[in-house]
């Protein structure tokens, strides 16, 4: 029989760390989002690949695939400012309790476009821009709604992590799951199941209990608000260059998922399965960064990792493009999922840690706008270079890019680092890491 306590009368190290490693579920608003968000954003994993594989099956084109990532995308960019106000301004359990339903409503609209035969390129692109206004608004909320979901904020740097560990749990399950299921029945189960995997994150967010919100300076001008987080969010370098960074990586980096169907079928000489494998391989690599940094204790070194992470995921996007066997594109798209979450997981945190919470809604609406509004014109990028030159080429140079934007990065890191902890010492962030750590030296 095995106990949880060892002969000493002490509980095993490993079972600390497994607790400490998933901390924030010991609130039971986060434990509700989640699970509900867990469940959904399976659904929502299987529906982008069906989508991808469909818009390729009916063209053929890499062009129309960068079009439908476009048009999902492009609505953050050019409404994140006014989503940012939005979510500052009103409770954000509503925002995601209306943006999650109308989310169903497109997956259900899919759905029926594709068990009717019925189904064109215009649809899917009009339905894609639907959503892309969907996830602009949807985006800044959920970022700033997870401090209201942690009782202890000293947990909220773990959430973050969680988050990123649930939406690349996802991203492991999703794909394979839609590879099999496309090639056995067809796009439109999945897009079925999305709209069934809805209901979870909506159950969630109708469960969770959180304090009313006070109306934000509502007699204020939108126009004036939005100036105020622009100049705050561009004022201060930290968060500058961690959004200018993550635009970078947007615009070059993330295409190379785009471009997934060209190197399965074409590439690899596969099918949709061979994406599923695709994508779960990045989602696997992804998962173990997202659990490693909620393994973390603090915040000490993620400046620092911000740069190396995105140099290496530059170079796993090299190493990738140049590979024509299936275990090669899988290990470095692992060794890239890998490097990529931590730095995303890293640029999350250092920005929620450091930014004003009155402010908190505007910032994380330019963290969605160079996390969802970049991405629509790497795709179109991509797309049209793919067309004229290959998918290899395209991410060879995109991962090249990559890594050239993180050394940018580093090349003000000093500077960077200490004014992340001047703000550290405001919050006395910097006491408590230095008390864990038993240590006096500089945090970055």
């Amino acid at each position: 029989m095995v106990h949880p306590m060892n002969t000493s009368g002490k509980t095993p190290r490993t079972f600390v760390r497994i607790a400490h490693t998933f901390r924030a579920l010991r609130s039971r608003n986060y434990r509700l989002f989640f699970g509900g968000q867990g469940l959904s954003l399976i659904g929502t994993w299987m529906q982008q690949i069906a989508m991808s594989w469909l818009v390729y099956r009916l063209t053929n084109s890499l062009v129309l695939l960068g079009v439908v990532g476009f048009c999902s995308q492009i609505p953050a960019f050019v409404l994140g400012p006014f989503a940012g106000v939005i979510s500052d301004r009103l409770p954000k359990r509503g925002i995601l309790l209306c943006t999650q339903t109308l989310s169903l409503v497109q997956a259900f609209a899919l759905t029926v476009l594709v068990y009717t035969d019925s189904i064109t390129v215009p649809h899917i692109i009009g339905l894609s821009l639907f959503m892309g206004f969907v996830t602009a608004f949807d985006a800044p909320a959920r970022q700033a709604f997870v401090i209201e979901l942690v009782e202890k904020r000293e947990d909220l740097g773990n959430a973050i992590a969680l988050n990123s560990a649930i939406f690349n749990g996802a991203r492991l399950i999703g794909p394979a799951a839609a590879g099999l299921i496309i090639a056995a029945a067809g796009e439109g189960i999945c897009f079925l199941l999305n709209c069934v995997s809805y209901s979870a994150v909506i159950i969630a967010l109708l469960l969770i209990r959180v304090q009313p919100q006070q109306a934000a300076r509502s007699g204020r001008l939108i126009i004036r608000e939005m100036k105020e987080g622009i100049g705050y969010a561009f004022g201060f370098p930290p968060i500058r260059a961690i959004l200018l960074l993550m635009a970078a990586v947007n615009l070059f980096g993330m295409p190379y998922s785009m471009l997934g169907p060209a190197f399965a079928r074409d590439v690899l000489r596969g099918g949709a399965h061979t994406l599923g494998f695709l994508h779960t391989a990045a989602g696997a690599g992804a998962l173990c960064a997202a659990l490693f940094m909620a393994s973390r204790r603090n915040v000490r070194g993620l400046v620092r990792g911000i740069p190396l992470a995105t140099v290496a995921f530059g170079i796993g996007l090299i190493l990738y493009s140049q590979s024509h066997v299936l275990a090669l594109s899988l290990l470095a798209l692992f060794f890239s999922g890998f490097m990529v979450m931590f730095y995303m997981a890293a640029s999350n945190t250092v920005l929620q840690t450091i930014v004003e919470d009155h402010l908190r809604g505007r910032v994380m609406s330019f963290y969605a706008m160079a996390f969802f509004g970049m991405a629509p014109f790497g795709s179109l990028l991509a797309g049209s270079i793919a067309a004229r030159f290959g998918a290899p080429a395209t991410v060879f140079w995109c991962g090249a890019a990559t890594s050239l934007g993180g050394l940018l990065f580093a090349s003000q890191l000093n500077k960077l680092r200490g004014s992340v902890r001047s703000v550290y010492v405001k919050k006395g962030i910097i006491r408590e890491v230095e008390k864990d750590l038993q240590i006096a030296k500089p945090l970055d």
